[in-house]
């Protein structure tokens, strides 16, 4: 199992973190595993507190409410980053740089 996935969104057009962006973990077989909200520093500590097995996964970020919420439009209204566990024995940090036109991930540390 792996040992954290973690998430963290920073809004480019701010420069501040995004908080409270809703952002669901779904596994191999496309289900939902876990959910929860950015905090005020726009992280998320941790997705899978029971570990992850080897397999491909699905980060879904609600990105159209979070932008609505600060009175901008966006393009992208939900963001899906999916992304492949193979080492189980390390920990996993998926970074989204976001704004309302584009946005940018990948595999941190």
């Amino acid at each position: 199992m792996s040992k954290v996935l973690s998430t963290h969104i920073l809004d480019a057009t701010t420069g501040n973190p995004a908080a409270g962006v809703h952002v669901q973990l779904c596994g191999p077989d496309g289900s939902p595993i876990s959910q929860a909200h950015t905090d005020s520093d726009g992280r998320v500590a941790e997705l899978a507190p029971d570990g992850l097995t080897p397999g491909t996964y699905r980060l879904i970020f609600d990105t159209g409410t979070y932008f609505e919420s600060i009175g901008k439009q966006t393009f992208y209204p939900e963001v899906t980053v999916t992304f492949r566990i193979d080492d189980t024995s390390r920990g996993y940090h998926v970074p989204l740089l976001l704004s309302p036109f584009a946005y940018s991930t990948y595999r941190g540390s």
